[in-house]
């Protein structure tokens, strides 16, 4: 199986003040960060779908391979969508998706969804009894999560609409679910 590592990075970081991908945390970018926890996974290719801010990131980072989404202001949901359509050219059977802004998602977690990877899979990462990411999609599923993603929802829709075909592996005892949003968090 060929899982590839979609980390979602496009966003302004309005609440944080800057777009989270250029935030330093452990003397990396944010974005760094997200790109080197999915291919320690194992994921590839990693492809980093960026738009706010998209020239300063690309400067902080220029070793990543990105995705423009020029309509990154409408939401988590065009940046999704961007990075499937992205992953389309490539021989990927699935995907891990990461969000930029979640830097306590590890890759020991991303490998325990990711081991779980083929083309008709939905696995999500599950902190006892909330879900979350990391999130693999199957390449069977992209154009449904795809069509489903919209604001900032991504494939949450799409998944709870699919409950059957869902996979929760837990991933808590390795990582955390904390979404950084602000400043002082």
């Amino acid at each position: 199986m060929e899982i590839g590592g979609l980390l979602l990075a496009a966003g302004a970081g309005r609440r944080y003040g800057m777009p989270k991908a250029l935030v330093e945390r452990d003397g990396r970018r944010l974005v760094q960060l997200g790109a080197a926890t999915l291919a320690e996974a194992g994921c590839g290719p990693v492809l980093v779908v960026i738009g706010a801010a998209a020239d300063r990131v690309r400067a902080a980072a220029p070793l990543l391979t990105y995705v423009d989404n020029r309509g990154w202001d409408s939401g988590m949901g065009s940046s999704l969508r961007a990075g499937l359509e992205a992953f389309e050219e490539t021989t990927a059977d699935a995907v891990v998706v990461l969000l930029v802004d979640m830097p306590g998602v590890t890759a020991a977690a991303v490998e325990r969804v990711a081991r779980h990877g083929a083309p008709d899979a939905l696995v999500m990462g599950g902190y006892g009894d909330r879900r979350g990411h990391p999130v693999l999609l199957g390449r069977d599923h992209w154009a449904g999560v795809a069509a489903a993603a919209t604001g900032d929802k991504g494939a949450r829709d799409y998944l709870r609409a699919h409950p059957d075909l869902v996979r929760v592996e837990q991933v808590g005892d390795v990582a955390d679910d904390f979404d950084l949003d602000v400043p002082h968090a």
